[in-house]
């Protein structure tokens, strides 16, 4: 069964709008220790369950969700969860669950691997059902964007899975960032001990038995089907490599190191990048727009992405203005030792961080350096100007039961998502490519198109 086609179109101004608003909150949302009652709970389907998918499943259902379904590809995984609410429907196919169920819920939480987001959260909004996703939102950029026009299209609360959007330091450090904190920031640094699985290697041969209780077919989804092998050989190559040396995860594809493969993840930065990246993309406008895009990395094959990538973004300012760079590392690599750090910090110890240049002062993380600087500025900081959240999941199904609409929408982490897996385009043609958002390609590489979206296997087609 293959949901109606839905053409999408908007303009410039439209696509480029992010906004926030105060969320008018009802007593249960606030009030600690206190169950909302039957008639306001919002039921919820829970496609993905084991791994974040449990801690998803528990927090919004703190937050006033009633979890009614239950869809995972192995439910052996998914056993806490299925422990944690016992009554839920259960399904390994969340096709045929849309098909059976799909009256008995208002929205889904989906927490699958990066490639099977998209159509999971596709058949949810086209069915009205409000949605919060994991990040990376989306598996391709096309998807990312055709998951924003659709959320808008049908008018669901959307919210990607980016924890730290809800938190008080991201809204001060953007408060800072707004303020002129450090002045106009012109460089952006950050990194992240990513990947803790292997990567750059190729597919081991031979298959081995599915495990009972695993639905592998399902668990393949959209992507190309290929045999199922639990653990690398003992004389495969990728025993060899830093990225299997450091953590030594036997595991092939299931669970948690498919983010290395490129046909189920989206690498160390699609891992992270929605994470770290979101508060100076929220903070400044300019990551919003056109931009180019490069990498540096090491080996990668057709299979798996690179042990470790250097990925360079530059926004172009008006008016002479410097433009704005910002710089991902992964797998070991870092920016230089910056000079107001304090000499007993000890750098190389940072294994993730951010780092924020700007032309009157220098941020690490969310705070002024040294730290005597901070400490100067503390009495002078700007006063709260944004709303604050009363938890990531709170607000979601607030918003679904008639609040203000949620941060981090679709509508906000649609484009992030669309700037995060740019890099990954990059790294896979090793290429300067220039991106105009609006006519959604990179203008002086149309090779590089051909990675903006994949095709999908008979069963999951959506256009």
């Amino acid at each position: 069964m293959s949901p109606r086609r839905t053409v999408f179109r908007m303009g410039r101004r439209q696509f480029l709008r992010n906004s926030t608003g105060l969320l008018i909150l009802p007593a249960w949302v606030v009030g600690r220790g206190q169950e909302p009652p039957p008639s306001e709970q919002v039921r919820v389907a829970v496609i993905g369950a084991g791994g974040k998918g449990h801690s998803d499943a528990v927090e919004t259902a703190e937050a006033g969700g009633k979890i009614v379904a239950i869809c995972d590809v192995d439910f052996g995984r998914a056993g806490p969860t299925i422990k944690k609410f016992p009554e839920a429907r259960r399904y390994t196919d969340f096709r045929k669950m849309f098909d059976e169920i799909s009256s008995e819920f208002d929205a889904v939480v989906i927490a699958t691997p990066d490639h099977t987001h998209f159509p999971a959260a596709l058949w949810a909004i086209r069915r009205g059902k409000h949605v919060l996703v994991q990040k990376p939102l989306t598996h391709s950029m096309w998807e990312a964007r055709q998951l924003t026009l659709a959320a808008r299209h049908h008018k669901v609360v959307s919210k990607m899975g980016n924890q730290g959007q809800a938190s008080e330091e991201t809204r001060r450090f953007i408060e800072m960032i707004r303020a002129g904190a450090i002045g106009e920031v012109l460089e952006a640094h950050i990194w992240t001990n990513r990947p803790i699985w292997p990567q750059g290697a190729t597919r081991p041969a031979g298959q081995d038995p599915v495990p009972e209780g695993l639905d592998w077919d399902s668990w393949i989804g959209p992507a190309p089907m290929r045999p199922y092998v639990a653990k690398w050989p003992a004389d495969h190559p990728v025993r060899q490599m830093e990225s299997f040396k450091r953590h030594k995860h036997e595991a092939v594809y299931h669970p948690f190191v498919w983010r290395g493969w490129w046909d189920f993840g989206t690498g160390a930065l699609g891992d992270i990048g929605c994470h770290v990246i979101n508060p100076i993309f929220w903070a400044l406008d300019e990551m919003k727009g056109p931009f180019t895009v490069e990498a540096d990395c090491g080996p990668f094959t057709d299979e798996m992405y690179p042990e470790w990538s250097v990925v360079t973004y530059t926004f172009p300012r008006p008016g002479g203005r410097k433009p704005l760079k910002l710089v991902w590392y992964d797998g070991g690599k870092k920016p230089p030792r910056p000079e107001a750090l304090e000499p007993e910090r000890d750098w190389d110890k940072m294994e993730n961080g951010q780092l924020y240049i700007g032309d009157k002062g220098v941020m690490l993380d969310s705070r002024l350096i040294p730290e005597s600087r901070m400490r100067e500025y503390a009495p002078h900081a700007p006063p709260p100007t944004m709303p604050r959240s009363p938890g990531h999941y709170k607000e979601w199904i607030a918003a679904i039961k008639g609040a203000p609409r949620v941060d981090n929408s679709f509508d906000h982490s649609g484009p992030l998502t669309e700037l995060v897996l740019a890099g990954n385009v990059a790294i896979r043609t090793r290429a300067r490519l220039e991106w105009d958002p609006v006519a959604f390609k990179f203008t002086n590489h149309p090779e590089a198109n051909r990675w903006l979206r994949r095709t999908y296997r008979s069963g999951y087609e959506l256009d």
